[in-house]
């Protein structure tokens, strides 16, 4: 005598339910127009905008993070000129190198998400604000600094 799964009949697991999920990433980006288990795609006119913007956005890059690394620098300043203030600046480096250790990469500039990433690894305790994590700020400011206004992308190439 063979098995029900053996005759072709699925034979039922008591306690087991199987669902299926909707892939609503996937509607998402189809503009909402695919149903479950329908291929859905992005109409290559979109992605070619996209790029376009993008590739706009890399160019200005440079630019536009000056205002962060001014960001920065006017906050070491104040570190300096108020020490009591020193551990709320600090806490607003930490920040602003959060974004920069994400935005770097994206826009051919790695240097500045290593720079921004050590920076945020150095100001992750705001609370202990050393005269040397000051200089180390300044440090990281400065390699920013240098980054941008050679516009050095890429890894910087050979030394």
């Amino acid at each position: 005598m063979s098995s029900p799964a053996a005759q072709g009949k699925a034979e039922k697991v008591p306690g087991v339910r199987f669902y299926i999920i909707r892939n609503v990433l996937q509607e998402k980006a189809a503009g909402g127009s695919v149903g479950p288990g329908e291929k859905g795609g992005i109409p290559i006119e979109a992605i070619q905008a996209a790029e376009a913007e993008f590739h706009k956005m890399s160019e200005d890059y440079p630019d536009w993070v000056q205002s962060l690394i001014d960001e920065l620098l006017d906050n070491y300043r104040r570190c300096i000129d108020t020490p009591e203030l020193r551990h709320e600046k600090v806490a607003v480096i930490h920040d602003i190198a959060h974004d920069m250790k994400g935005q770097g990469g994206t826009f051919g500039y790695p240097l500045i998400t290593n720079f921004g990433d050590s920076l945020f690894k150095c100001t992750h305790k705001s609370e202990e604000c050393s005269d040397n994590l000051v200089e180390l700020i300044k440090a990281h400011v400065d390699g920013m600094k240098a980054v941008i206004s050679g516009r050095v992308s890429g890894d910087g190439g050979e030394i």
